[in-house]
């Protein structure tokens, strides 16, 4: 419980200094952008355009999701299922692992760019 409140804190501070430090520059396209990795923990932004899907991928470790520009993210599986989550700006969220062996990708069908700081856990 310590480490996801840890994570949940940390998270919730970078992306506070994301959306009050930003570099002045729109960010044009899909991309993760790694800001933080070590043996415990790995943090990463996320940028998802809209109608710019993310590559197939998967999650072994659960995260927790701090939207710094919220919207709702469409998650694809390998098989063609669909969750929606909608994700609010300055709020944080915790996702689980994946299923063993399942991919997703990732869309954004709104209209506005979708940006997330990722914190996953390392073990």
């Amino acid at each position: 419980m310590f480490r996801l409140l840890l994570v949940l804190t940390v998270g919730a501070c970078l992306g506070f200094a994301a959306a009050r430090v930003g570099s002045g520059q729109e960010v044009t396209g899909t991309r993760r952008v790694p800001q933080f990795d070590n043996e415990h923990l790995k943090v990463w932004k996320t940028y998802i355009h809209p109608n710019q899907p993310l590559a197939m991928h998967r999650h072994d470790n659960g995260r927790a999701i701090v939207a710094i520009r919220g919207g709702t993210l469409h998650v694809v599986t390998e098989a063609g299922d669909e969750k929606a989550m909608t994700w609010e700006s300055g709020s944080a969220y915790w996702l689980d692992a994946d299923p063993p062996g399942e991919l997703h990708g990732d869309v954004n069908r709104g209209p506005d760019p979708i940006e997330v700081i990722v914190l996953e856990l390392q073990n």
